[in-house]
C-alpha cells in the first residue's frame, strides 16, 4: 500500500512540475477529533492519518497538519496551489481509505490463498478538472507552451503566388503532428501577424517567395518575436523537440527601475 500511494503523490509532483506550478504547499488534512461526521473505527483512523504522514514526509516539501480537513471516509494528501495573483486552490488529491471497503465487505484473495481486506486510495491527480484548467489558463495567461497549444503553429503566406509551397509546408507539419492552421485570409500581412499575436498563437510562419525558393519560414514566435528565416526542416525539428521535452516557455525579464535618490 505505501509504495502505491508513493506513487500516486509522485504523479500528482510530475504534472505540477511539467506545467512549472511550483507555487504550491501540501496540507494532510485529518479528522476532527470533536466532530462525528466521520465513519469508521478509530483504529482505522488511526492507521490511515500514520500512512498519510509518512507519506507526506517522502514529498521533500514541508507540510501541514490540518485537523478537520480529511473526507468523511479517510484522511487525505492535498496539493494546495498558489495561483498568479496569490489565491490557493486545492488541486491535486491523494486520499487513503481503510473504511469504505469495510462497508462495501470488500474482499480480494492474497498470495497466501486467503482473503484479505484491501485498502481503498482516492486518487485525483488534478482535483477538479474544471477548476485545473482555470487555474491552469490564468497560470500561463492563455500564453500556452507549444506542447499544450490548442493551435501550435500558423502559416501566413504573403500572396496567392506562394500558396502551393504554403500548402506543402502545412502538410509537412500536419504529417509531423503538429496543430498547424493555414491563414488564406485576403488581410495584409500586419494585419494577420496581429490576429496571430491576439489569438496567442506561439509560433507564426511567414511565407514569402524567397522563403519558396529556399524551403524556409519567417519565424515569429511568442517568446522572442521575430527571430529571422530559418529552414522548414530545422524548424520541424525544433517544434519536435520542444513537444518532446514539454518545454515550457521562456520567462520574459523586465530590469528593474533604478533607485531614485531621496530628496529632503
Amino acid at each position: 500500500m505505501s509504495q502505491e500511494v508513493h506513487s500516486c503523490l509522485a504523479l500528482v509532483k510530475i504534472a505540477l512540475t511539467t506545467l512549472g506550478m511550483a507555487d504550491y504547499r501540501v496540507r494532510v488534512g485529518l479528522r476532527d477529533p470533536d466532530s462525528n461526521k466521520y465513519t469508521g473505527s478509530k483504529e482505522n483512523w488511526d492507521k490511515a492519518e500514520a500512512a498519510c504522514r509518512d507519506a507526506a514526509k517522502t514529498l521533500g516539501v514541508p507540510f501541514a497538519e490540518e485537523p478537520g480537513e480529511a473526507a468523511f471516509y479517510g484522511p487525505k494528501i492535498d496539493f494546495i496551489v498558489r495561483d498568479v495573483i496569490g489565491r490557493e486552490w486545492q488541486l491535486g488529491t491523494v486520499q487513503i481509505d481503510y473504511n469504505l471497503p469495510v462497508r462495501f465487505d470488500l474482499t480480494y484473495i492474497g498470495a497466501d490463498n486467503a482473503a484479505h481486506r484491501p485498502v481503498m486510495i482516492h486518487r485525483a491527480p488534478f482535483g477538479s478538472m474544471e477548476r485545473f484548467c482555470g487555474v491552469l489558463i490564468e497560470h500561463f495567461g492563455g500564453d500556452f507552451p507549444l506542447w499544450l497549444a490548442p493551435e501550435q503553429v500558423r502559416l501566413l503566406p504573403i500572396s496567392d503566388k506562394v500558396m502551393d509551397y504554403a500548402k506543402a509546408t502545412f502538410d509537412q507539419l500536419l504529417a509531423a503532428d503538429l496543430r498547424v492552421t493555414l491563414d488564406t485570409h485576403s488581410d495584409k500581412l500586419g494585419a494577420k501577424i496581429r490576429r496571430a499575436e491576439l489569438d496567442k498563437v506561439p509560433y507564426v510562419l511567414v511565407l514569402g517567395q524567397k522563403e519558396a525558393e529556399a524551403l524556409s519560414a519567417s519565424v515569429r514566435s511568442r517568446a522572442k518575436g521575430d527571430e529571422g528565416v530559418h529552414p522548414v526542416a530545422e524548424l520541424l525539428a525544433r517544434f519536435k523537440q520542444e513537444v518532446a521535452t514539454r518545454a515550457l516557455p521562456e520567462k520574459k525579464v523586465v530590469a528593474a527601475a533604478p533607485a531614485q535618490p531621496k530628496t529632503n
